[in-house]
């Protein structure tokens, strides 16, 4: 599991890929509205606050589209990711040139709203597994595009990361078990060709049985009910990390978790949160 990526991506090159192409994106050669009604000489004072209780996540992505826009715009972040906050907290103080801080206004909210959403639902599901000793996975199903930006965001509200991507981890899934034509031939491919940990996804109890003999690193128990998650963990018997996954939801991860398994993945985190409401109030100096 890739567990201590740093927090800070200010110096990421997929983050400032993930910045320019989203203003790219919305402005395009120009704002015309900004341009056409807001005097150049004009300068605004801003307020981002929350509109509903969140875990905020994307502070620094805010700031870094001001930036951009507005290079010598001053930001203030009066609150830091990771922090659970109330509704009607202020998030963040702007000022700065209006034409240039209204231009950023939609991006900057689009990413912490997006980000804020992943990491706000991913503390729901930590504090649903709080005190079984069960850790939070992400998966890779993200939005192309935004898996650094997705995957802090869970790492934000509690969880640890699986994989960054196909690169950094071993994990044989079901069509790879097919194309080797069972579960010990693919995890013995697997060890001779790689020195890191190798981990199989299962989808019955004599595939728990035969990865363990195979000696699997992690044994991914798939879609299985609690009462087979017990007996897969009792199989294994320590001899391998058990992480359990598929349809897992806020209403049954406590009962996944109390089985005993060691990880539960959850795809819901990046692939299904919705946007938390965020609003950005302006007042003239």
């Amino acid at each position: 599991m890739s567990a201590n990526r740093p927090s800070d991506l200010s110096l990421s090159a997929a983050i400032e890929r993930l910045i320019n192409d989203a203003l790219a994106e919305d402005v395009g050669p120009g704002d015309v509205t900004s341009s056409s009604v807001i005097p150049g000489e004009l300068r605004f004072r801003g307020v981002m606050a929350a509109r509903e209780e969140m875990v905020v996540a994307g502070m620094d992505f805010a700031r870094m589209v001001f930036h951009k826009v507005v290079p010598d715009a001053h930001f203030a972040a009066r609150v830091k990711d990771g922090d659970k906050v109330a509704p009607g907290t202020v998030l963040a103080e702007m000022e700065g040139p209006a034409g240039g801080l209204l231009t950023a206004e939609r991006t900057a909210l689009n990413l912490l709203q997006h980000l804020s959403g992943i990491a706000t639902l991913t503390r729901s599901y930590v504090d649903c597994i709080q005190g079984t000793g069960a850790v939070l996975l992400d998966t890779r199903k993200t939005i192309p595009g935004l898996r650094q930006a997705a995957k802090y965001a869970t790492r934000m509200g509690g969880a640890q990361n699986h994989r960054m991507g196909l690169y950094d981890g071993v994990l044989i899934k079901d069509n790879h078990i097919a194309v080797c034509g069972s579960v010990a031939e693919a995890v013995r491919r697997a060890k001779s060709g790689q020195s890191g940990k190798v981990e199989v996804e299962c989808d019955t109890l004599d595939q728990v049985r035969e990865a363990v003999a195979a000696q699997a690193d992690i044994i991914l128990l798939d879609n299985m009910p609690p009462p087979v998650l017990r007996e897969a963990v009792a199989i294994v018997g320590g001899k391998a990390k058990t992480e359990a996954s598929g349809g897992v939801t806020l209403e049954t991860i406590r009962a996944i978790a109390e089985t005993g398994v060691d990880f539960i993945s959850v795809g819901r985190l990046t692939q299904s949160a919705r946007a938390i409401d965020i609003g950005m109030d302006w007042s003239a100096e």
